[in-house]
């Protein structure tokens, strides 16, 4: 018997009631439960995140920035509402905490009261940044906290370039103001360079003022000097006359105290004295020329009478014999007396002779005093007025003397510090000249500073642009937001359900083969007790499950695609690798089943699980542990999964030719192996008749 016929007589028996149809007609829906059903489920959960419930609190209070009011949470708080990205609650932050942790709201965005602030101090001095709070509850959804994350990551994105628009524009604005300020700071470098021209003259003419001023300091603290000590000498000496006027005052003032009553009593006998000192001066002085002409002749006359008095001296007294005693001692005391006489005659002569210089000087003096007694007796009437008048003036100068002292101690104490003064002012201007140098060094290297200042300010005006508004609105879009992603997705699934459709869809094919066998033996009895051949007894145990697979594909991909929605970039060629996914899959079922019997169905278990954690249907195999990346090249639901995703959302179809070849060579392997079973299986043994496990 052909494999067709044994194939026909093994789906025959699904006809004889109602409960094998039933079960056929189950078999056909299979998949279904899969496939379709659970792939609708989520078909596109990112277009209903609008009925996912979120507390939205607000609770800034906005800020003022450059004068104008900031409220950032109110517009974000609209944005939001408007957006409809969730199914936003606008409550209080008591009732989001409280909404998040019992499961009312899935989770929580929250504005801080200082969010405005935050964003307004972007301007100042101590900018600091904005935080939107966001509370998540895995407890009530793993995705949705995921799903938030990208969500919000936006959100803040938005919020961020909104504040960086407002700061940028200010800093454009601040540009402008450089800009004019700028050219106004290179007019002022101009006029400063000027004065500073006149300044760097300025300061070359102090320098050369102070060092002739410091030639004339040095000079100056010399002469304070000298001043200085002959101040010293003149206090010292002052104090002396004052000592002395002192004293002469004490005496005047005493001696007057005493002489002006002898005065006012005597004045005419003091005018007479003075008369007859006036006469005799006179007298003496007239007497003097008489003298002069008296002297030789006398002096002659003395001479003679002593020559006289000598002889007789010696005839009487010394040539007698006997002297007389009464002629001889007083003619002895005559001789001597005449020697004496002699003497004072030559003496007189000699001096008239030698002396006439003096003469004439006594005879000047003695008519001074002739004149000054005749003065004197002519004042001696008011002597004791003219003594009490000379009284006050020597009182007066003594009173002056004692001035002039002390005047001359300041002044010497004065010199003094003006000493210390000068020596310092000496010093002084002598740094002052050193400053007065190093400051001309210093305008020099200013005035080539200003210069320089000056024409770099002069280049860097144009050099700092000045931005209009529509400038700053151009650059302020892009700075805000300098790098966009321009994505492009080639080949893009449309929503969440095609994306994943290559991965549930073989999955319910295998399932759906793997239930088939549940009802259908893999290996026909009646084949095996007739001797048919391994060959088509392997056929014929395959082709029913196969052709099932077909209706099942058949029965999926329509609901799929009249259901959800499912398109598929090349419809032909996914049905067409769908039907040899199914083939193979059969063959690779039938195969465990007809070699390890009950055992074969934990296999077939086993080996979808196995599929399903390394195909990379959901995350790349890559993220997944080593041993999975181990035996993801050798299973065929791994090139099942890539084919399909090429045939359902486009692109190369390399990938499909590489896994018709592969699922081409697994359901061959898979046959043969079911034919080799199926030829042991023709052999009866007591374990096969008795099966220690019987599923």
């Amino acid at each position: 018997m052909r494999s067709p016929r044994l194939a026909a007589l093994e789906l025959r028996r699904f006809g004889r009631g109602r409960l094998p149809r039933a079960a056929l007609a189950a078999l056909l829906l299979l998949p279904l439960l899969y496939g379709a059903l659970y792939l609708w489920s989520f078909w596109d959960p990112y277009g209903r995140l609008d009925r996912i419930p979120v507390a939205l609190v607000n609770d800034d209070e906005g800020a003022t920035a450059d004068g104008k009011r900031l409220a950032a949470g109110d517009q974000i708080t609209d944005k939001l509402l408007q957006s409809k990205t969730f199914d936003w609650h606008e409550v209080s932050a008591e009732e989001a905490d409280k909404g998040v942790e019992d499961g009312t709201y899935y989770l929580s965005l929250r504005m801080p009261s200082d969010f405005s602030r935050r964003i307004a101090s972007s301007a100042g001095e101590s900018p600091e940044t904005g935080a939107l709070q966001v509370r998540t509850n895995d407890a009530n959804n793993y995705i949705v906290g995921q799903i938030s994350r990208t969500v919000f990551s936006e959100v803040r994105r938005a919020a961020s370039a909104n504040a960086s628009r407002g700061f940028l524009d200010r800093i454009f604005i601040s540009f402008s103001g450089l800009h004019d300020e700028t050219a106004k700071a290179a007019k002022g470098a101009s006029d400063l360079k000027d004065g500073i021209g006149k300044a760097e003259k300025g300061s070359k003419d102090l320098a050369d003022g102070l060092k002739d001023a410091k030639k004339g300091s040095g000079k100056l603290a010399g002469g304070i000097v000298k001043l200085n000590k002959g101040a010293g000498d003149l206090e010292t000496g002052s104090r002396q006359v004052a000592d002395g006027t002192q004293i002469l005052a004490d005496k005047v003032n005493g001696v007057a105290a005493d002489v002006r009553p002898f005065l006012k009593d005597n004045g005419k006998t003091i005018g007479d004295t003075a008369r007859l000192v006036a006469d005799s001066s006179k007298t003496v002085r007239d007497n003097l020329d008489l003298l002069v002409k008296a002297a030789p002749t006398a002096a002659a006359a003395a001479h003679t009478a002593a020559d006289d008095l000598t002889a007789v001296h010696r005839t009487r007294c010394e040539e007698q014999p006997v002297p007389d005693p009464t002629v001889c001692p007083p003619l002895k005391r005559a001789v001597t007396a005449a020697d004496d006489v002699v003497a004072v005659a030559d003496d007189v002569n000699a001096l008239v002779k030698n002396q006439n210089g003096d003469l004439k000087k006594l005879r000047t003096q003695l008519t001074t005093l002739e004149k000054q007694a005749k003065d004197l007796a002519a004042r001696s009437p008011h002597l004791d007025e003219d003594l009490e008048a000379a009284v006050k003036k020597v009182n007066a100068l003594n009173t002056g003397a004692h001035k002039v002292a002390k005047g001359a101690g300041r002044l010497h104490t004065g010199l003094g510090t003006a000493k210390t003064g000068a020596a310092d002012l000496n010093t002084g201007v002598g740094k002052l000249k050193k400053g007065a140098d190093s400051l001309d060094k210093g305008m020099v290297r200013l005035s080539d500073g200003s210069t320089t200042l000056a024409k770099g300010l002069g280049d860097g005006v144009d050099k700092i642009p000045d931005y209009r508004k529509k400038d700053r609105d151009a650059r302020t879009e892009v700075m805000a937001d300098p790098v966009r992603l321009a994505s492009q997705s080639l080949h893009s699934a449309p929503n969440y359900g095609t994306g994943f459709a290559p991965y549930f869809i073989p999955l319910s094919l295998w399932v759906g083969a793997m239930v088939a066998y549940m009802l259908i033996q893999p290996l026909s009895r009646r084949a095996l007790a007739a001797g048919a051949p391994a060959w088509r007894i392997a056929l014929a145990g395959w082709l029913p499950v196969a052709g099932i697979g077909l209706l099942q594909t058949a029965a999926l991909m329509s609901v799929l695609h009249w259901g959800p929605g499912l398109d598929m970039a090349h419809t032909a060629g996914t049905l067409g690798f769908l039907a040899l996914v199914t083939c193979c899959f059969a063959a690779i079922v039938q195969w465990l089943n007809a070699c390890f019997g009950a055992a074969g169905r934990i296999l077939v278990l086993a080996l979808l699980m196995l599929q399903l954690t390394s195909a990379g249907g959901t995350y790349p195999v890559q993220t997944s542990p080593g041993f999975f990346n181990a035996i993801h090249p050798y299973l065929p639901m791994s090139y099942v999964v890539e084919g399909l995703r090429r045939l359902i959302t486009g692109g190369g179809l390399g990938p499909v030719w590489q896994g018709c070849a592969v699922l081409v060579a697994f359901t061959a392997g898979a046959l043969a192996l079911t034919a080799l079973s199926a030829r042991r299986k023709q052999m009866w043994t007591l374990e096969r008749l008795h099966p220690e496990l019987s599923l």
